[in-house]
């Protein structure tokens, strides 16, 4: 169980989206620090809308 906004929060959620590498350098989400994490989440959340 993770803390909502926390980066093992934004990591579920972006799993449950279908993403589990990031879009460009093609490594796990869990390498990357919280803020760039959080960006992806609300950069897939804007073309979700």
């Amino acid at each position: 169980m993770s803390y909502q906004y926390s980066k093992g929060w934004y990591i579920k959620e972006l799993k449950k989206m279908g993403i589990n590498y990031h879009p460009v350098d093609k490594r796990k989400l869990e390498s990357y620090k919280t803020f760039v994490v959080r960006n992806l989440y609300f950069e897939k959340l804007e073309k979700m809308k």
